[in-house]
């Protein structure tokens, strides 16, 4: 037999394959080196090779291509096959960095976790996996062991359902508030309340948010948003209300405190306000959807949320991060650097008028884009961990992809049989679960676009999901009482 050819087939000098001139850029358009030509039946493998021994990183980075918005996938003249190209000019292809860690599928039920004596309403992981939470209609909180997977605290004080639960960005302190209008804050080591209870409002809270590590390590300001029009900012050391922000004129349904010293609050009242932080003024109102706005994510939510915890970092026993404040407050303001980029956060907000509406809240108080499509009203919307992509949950059964940057349409996830409550990311924004009144959760691959894995095993409607920030656990709570991990 001849000898094998030294060159491997593809890279050999073929006379029929047609050869392309092609650029690199970034996401910003910046060009990377400067064109040289290809044969057109080029892979992303190869397109990786060449593109990293461009970028001459210690670490080779996996990377994403893209030429006119669409990805290549197998090669790039299946990826051009649909699009009109001039040869004679010079191609852009635009390389995506991607996160350097896989987060694996949740594929079963690993235990069910009883205690509840009525619906869990809400359920929230700590900012670095190591604790979770769940709120009730039982009117307690409870805590969870998540290397055994049993519950570890219950935490009584309220008197009503509790509404809402938000982790404080170095993990210490968790925020419940009910429909009583109260707010407790408890110790996740111990289980026990600390300092005293916030009162103030006039009618239930809908919304907590604490104030960004990178802005206060200490994280001392809670802002909460109530059915009372009324947006309160508490110092949670002196446990006093600091500022009370008013000008919505009916229940304010989100609150979020931005990596920029800006709030955002929406309301039934069809508006969106946007607050300085520091002095509570109001800088502008941000008007455009017909009905309630339920809904609103920064494309910064889960940097912030994660504060000065890498998920790349994860161990397989998570723990609290180490540091004195000064160094976390660093490491925090550098991934919220790394994630917000040049431009000012993003804002997404949805409705019970069917639409989405992408906002630079900081500088316009125009929308950037109207996202419609959903048939009926949208229940929670989320920005991917790498702001790419924006997924909808929808009563109309659906989850819809949008492009994160432009709010441009993508795909629509489809195979739930009643409305989708809540979703999450994974951290590495490849995977993306969501819970449904169907009684099921549902793994979605965000990359190939289709259900991954289903997750029966709820009795009843599951009305809350999270995914933990390192990405080793999905929990759900709903109306069957139970928690599922």
């Amino acid at each position: 037999p001849a000898p094998e050819p030294a060159v491997p087939q593809s890279m050999s000098p073929d006379e029929d394959v047609q050869r392309l001139l092609i650029q690199f850029r970034d996401e910003a358009g910046e060009s990377l080196g400067s064109p040289f030509d290809v044969p057109v039946n080029i892979t992303p493998d190869k397109l990786q090779l060449v593109c990293n021994a461009l970028l001459q990183k210690d670490e080779p980075v996996p990377l994403a291509f893209f030429v006119h918005d669409a990805e290549i996938v197998a090669s790039l003249e299946k990826t051009l096959a649909g699009q009109t190209v001039e040869t004679e000019k010079v191609l852009d292809i635009i390389y995506q960095p991607q996160a350097v860690f896989r987060v694996r599928a949740v594929t079963r039920c690993t235990s069910s976790l009883e205690g509840h004596t009525e619906a869990v309403i809400s359920v929230a992981f700590s900012p670095t996996g190591k604790y979770l939470a769940s709120g009730s209609g039982d009117t307690t909180v409870r805590f969870w062991d998540l290397s055994t997977e049993t519950p570890q605290f219950t935490a009584k004080g309220h008197r009503h359902w509790v509404l809402s639960i938000a982790w404080s960005p170095d993990g210490k302190k968790l925020a419940s508030g009910c429909k009583n209008s109260q707010i407790f804050l408890w110790d996740p080591a111990t289980g026990n309340q600390i300092g005293r209870v916030l009162t103030g409002h006039s009618k239930w809270i809908t919304c907590l948010c604490w104030e960004p590590l990178h802005i206060n390590p200490e994280c001392r300001y809670l802002a909460s948003a109530s059915k009372d029009g009324s947006i309160r900012i508490w110092d949670t050391l002196m446990g006093r209300c600091d500022k009370i922000l008013t000008s919505h004129t009916q229940s304010v349904t989100c609150v979020k405190w931005g990596g920029d010293g800006l709030l955002y609050s929406s309301s039934q009242d069809r508006t969106i306000k946007v607050w300085r932080s520091q002095d509570g003024v109001l800088c502008r109102t941000l008007q455009g959807h017909a009905h309630w706005v339920n809904t609103m994510a920064l494309s910064t939510d889960y940097v912030l949320r994660t504060g000065a915890f890498e998920p790349a970092e994860a161990t397989i026993n998570p723990q609290d991060v180490s540091g004195s404040l000064a160094e976390l407050k660093d490491k925090a303001q550098q991934r919220y650097d790394q994630v917000r980029g040049q431009e000012p956060e993003r804002l997404v907000s949805g409705s019970d008028d069917f639409t989405l509406f992408l906002w630079r809240p900081a500088e316009d108080k125009k929308p950037l884009e109207r996202m419609t499509g959903h048939q009926a009203l949208i229940n929670q919307v989320l920005f991917s961990p790498d702001t790419r992509i924006i997924a909808s949950a929808s009563f109309d059964k659906s989850i819809k992809l949008w492009d994160g940057r432009t709010g441009k349409y993508l795909t629509s996830l489809r195979g739930h049989v009643s409305a989708v409550y809540q979703i999450a990311w994974s951290a590495d924004s490849r995977l993306l679960v969501s819970g449904s009144s169907d009684s099921t959760l549902k793994v979605w691959d965000a990359k190939m676009k289709k259900l991954a894995i289903d997750l029966p095993g709820h009795a009843d409607e599951v009305y809350a999901t999270d995914w933990s920030p390192d990405g080793q656990r999905v929990a759900s709570g709903g109306k069957d009482k139970c928690l599922r991990m």
